[in-house]
């Protein structure tokens, strides 16, 4: 029997073209760290990595042990993401009216600035009591790890706008503009805020994939005018 993979299951959420659209993101449960800092050079950021993977492998493996929860099913552990900001609210630097006070992945000014949010979606059965227990045997496998920082939540995105980008993360902005463009076109506008961020999910591994193969969605919180 294959494994549930979230990635097909939910191809609208994780395989966008490579053309905008705009789509009602609904709630989902995820493990979350959050930290500041370069995520290329900090150790917050990698210790944030081995919480997220630690907790997440954990439950997925929970089967081999015979501990598994109630509502078990095997799966394809679901991608990364970020959700990403500046310590002012932004990144760019100088000068800001409020309308433009929020990092949107176009200036990067800084990355040692850089406020994230790490997160791996989870299935439903992964209740607070599956989390804790998960902590649990993580710790005594790597007490060295603050895996207080780690939380379980329950998180509706609601209306966004996505798009799959092709290349290096520092290649972003020119696919931004284009989602800028078709936001506009479409009657909308950016709507974020201090809980609707600049989203990003990988589907690469740029230690294993060259830059110009990578794949990431980007997605942006909406309204409508």
């Amino acid at each position: 029997m294959s494994k549930f993979d979230f990635k097909k299951e939910y191809k609208d959420l994780y395989l966008p073209g490579k053309k905008p659209v705009i789509m009602e993101v609904p709630e989902m449960r995820f493990i979350q760290v959050e930290g500041r800092g370069n995520p290329n050079t900090c150790e917050e950021y990698k210790n944030a990595m081995e919480i997220l993977y630690g907790l997440s492998y954990g439950i997925k493996m929970s089967k081999m042990s015979g501990t598994q929860p109630d509502g078990y099913f095997d799966y394809v552990v679901p991608p990364l993401e970020g959700l990403w900001w500046g310590e002012d609210g932004y990144s760019g630097g100088g000068n800001v009216t409020d309308k433009d006070r929020y990092f949107d992945g176009v200036n990067i000014a800084d990355k040692d600035k850089f406020c994230w949010i790490s997160m791996i979606r989870q299935p439903d059965f992964v209740t607070e009591e599956v989390f804790l227990q998960a902590k649990s045997v993580l710790r005594k496998k790597k007490p060295q790890l603050e895996l207080e920082k780690a939380k379980l939540v329950l998180w509706r995105e609601g209306l966004c706008v996505q798009v799959m980008h092709v290349g290096p993360y520092d290649a972003e902005p020119e696919t931004i503009l284009r989602i800028k463009q078709f936001v506009k076109k479409e009657g909308c506008e950016e709507d974020f805020s201090e809980v609707r961020r600049h989203h990003e999910i990988y589907l690469g591994d740029p230690r294993r994939t060259a830059p110009e193969r990578l794949k990431t969605v980007i997605r942006h919180p909406v309204r409508r005018l």
